[in-house]
């Protein structure tokens, strides 16, 4: 029985986790990537060491992509985060649970994965083609530019695998949104996501302050309320706790052009604790020896306490009570103005609507193509989530790709 034919366009951790299934069915794949070379940006996620997955209870975990939680449902049910570990086991990546409850190789590098799945998809008699940039779709093929020119490749099936709108310089540029778009693919518009957001900073507190963490915090918006730390930017703020809130955020900015994130600087003590030990310090003690004395802050939260501070005219602090300076330690908000450049954001939110594919991740518009990744409308926090969904979609595609393509054999 002849082989059918699957062109994978994308050589991304969907793409390749497609071509792993497919290739293990016994179907003859090619795998193209517009790239000098394949899984860019996956290596790229492996340098602050390869947040692979998350070890929380598989229940909470699946409910961590908001609107999108029914429709990954059932990838992810099919692809736990055990059966991720297992899989890059297989791969001779072994992986260890960090304080976090995020899972790292225990080598914290992604080359090894990366080289390892290559290795066996090349055993496997994958065609991995790089330098290979998809143009249009034409009749009887899909039309690439290449080092030698233009080049046809038809197939029996197609997955696209061609990532989001995030690091176009390592091969996520969305320049499929049009093609598809032309063939009536329901494409919902980019925005960033797992971004940082621009603040009015004041010269002097960012040229002093930029690229310093903000350590020990809870931070609140209408994701609800969360501990942890972030980092003064020059343009304004970044770091995992802003990821965590900001869906919310730029939401909120989108739907009504302002939003703020609110502060407590001082977890571990009361609004009243903190306002009695103002109250006992001398009128003459500086604000700064009050803020230490009384609330335990210094340094880069203090300065964020008074670059916030409400000001009667430029340069000049209102006059506040040992109440008021209390509640401004436990619930400091800081306006937001706009959610950074999606060229700089660690993942993209919008793509392909989910009413534009099956339940088999096929597009309805185009039979016989199918899709996965973050091309696909869906969003997640950081924290081994994104890599988590994108296997789990890739996966999900390609039992899609077999199974449509045994029915037709019929």
């Amino acid at each position: 029985m002849t082989a059918r034919h699957v062109l994978i366009i994308g050589g991304g951790p969907a793409g390749l986790m497609a071509a792993d299934v497919l290739s293990a069915k016994g179907h003859r794949v090619t795998v193209c990537e517009a790239m000098p070379s394949l899984g860019r940006k996956f290596l790229l996620a492996g340098k602050s060491g390869l947040n692979i997955t998350h070890s929380e209870e598989f229940a909470r975990f699946r409910t961590r992509f908001g609107a999108a939680n029914a429709r990954l449902a059932t990838a992810l049910d099919a692809f736990t985060p055990d059966d991720l570990r297992a899989w890059a086991a297989e791969l001779g990546t072994e992986t260890f649970t960090g304080s976090s409850g995020r899972v790292f190789p225990t080598v914290m590098k992604a080359s090894p994965l990366l080289r390892a799945l290559l290795k066996r998809l090349s055993d496997q008699g994958v065609t991995l083609l790089a330098r290979h940039r998809w143009l249009s779709i034409e009749t009887t093929g899909y039309r690439f530019s290449t080092p030698d020119g233009e080049r046809l490749i038809a197939a029996d099936a197609v997955l696209l695998a061609l990532g989001g709108a995030s690091w176009p310089k390592l091969g996520s540029d969305a320049a499929w949104v049009a093609p598809l778009r032309q063939r009536g693919v329901e494409i919902a518009d980019f925005r960033p996501a797992n971004c940082g957001f621009d603040i009015a900073w004041s010269a002097g507190f960012a040229e002093r302050f930029a690229g310093l963490p903000v350590k020990s915090v809870i931070a609140t918006s209408d994701a609800g309320s969360l501990p942890g730390e972030f980092v003064i930017s020059r343009h304004g703020v970044e770091g995992s706790l802003i990821y965590a809130h900001s869906a919310a955020l730029r939401d909120r900015l989108a739907d009504t052009g302002r939003a703020e994130i609110t502060l407590d600087l001082a977890p571990g003590r009361s609004r009243e604790a903190i306002s009695a030990a103002l109250s006992r310090l001398p009128s003459k003690v500086s604000l700064s020896n009050r803020l230490r004395k009384a609330a335990g802050i210094d340094g880069v939260k203090a300065a964020l306490l008074r670059e916030c501070a409400p000001r009667s005219e430029p340069g000049r602090m209102e006059p506040e009570s040992s109440e008021q300076l209390a509640s401004r330690i436990k619930a400091l908000a800081v306006p937001l103005l706009r959610p950074r450049p999606i060229e700089e954001a660690i993942s993209s939110a919008g793509g392909i609507s989910w009413d534009a594919i099956t339940q088999d991740y096929m597009l309805k518009s185009l039979p016989g193509t199918f899709c996965a990744g973050e091309m696909i409308d869906w969003e997640a926090p950081t924290g081994g989530y994104l890599l988590t969904a994108c296997f789990a979609t890739g996966r999900a595609a390609a039992r899609g790709i077999s199974t449509w393509l045994d029915a037709r054999r019929g």
